[in-house]
């Protein structure tokens, strides 16, 4: 089960929202929800708002549904950032020498969605393994497989027929 929750129109620039969204990607909700909680980030009150709002549409739809949901089994499957309106929110600032600077005031808009499936599989660095969908990352286990048995020494049968040492030299000659 998948729940969504967005909250428009916080003030702030995205590009410092994303810093604090992409600290809580793929984390579970009450481990994301410690990490909001002491970040010291301007964006992180309402995007900690965000969650607490997604985690509550969750247990709504399970209530409906009549399916029982552990909040403490969700985690953050998706969350993003986009930009707000600009206009009607130009200011000018004064500025050294009788110039004036333009600023914008920036808006962004939060999206999370939760989900009580299966997190995926996470390697010790922390990067998550991908499905395959291609026809080329299908067939790498093929081709590792290949590479690990060419790399094993490979058993040489010595024959008679092959090779002959002549005992009062010591030199090695091969017959055909």
């Amino acid at each position: 089960m998948e729940a969504r929750a967005s909250a428009k129109y916080l003030r702030g620039s995205p590009q410092k929202a994303r810093l604090v969204v992409d600290m809580i990607r793929g984390k579970n909700v009450n481990a994301a929800l410690a990490v909001l909680q002491y970040t010291n980030k301007r964006a992180a009150d309402g995007i900690e708002k965000c969650v607490r709002s997604a985690v509550a549409n969750a247990t709504e739809l399970a209530e409906k549904a009549n399916v029982a949901v552990d909040p403490d089994e969700l985690w953050v499957k998706a969350c993003f950032v986009d930009m707000g309106p600009t206009k009607n929110r130009r200011r000018v600032r004064p500025a050294p020498q009788g110039r004036a600077y333009r600023e914008r005031r920036h808006f962004h808009h939060v999206t999370v969605l939760l989900s009580n499936d299966e997190p995926p599989v996470t390697k010790k660095n922390g990067k998550g393994v991908r499905p395959a969908t291609s026809s080329k990352r299908a067939a790498a286990p093929a081709t590792k497989a290949r590479r690990s048995a060419a790399k094993q020494p490979a058993v040489v049968e010595s024959t008679a027929s092959t090779t002959a040492t002549t005992e009062t030299t010591g030199e090695q000659t091969t017959q055909e």
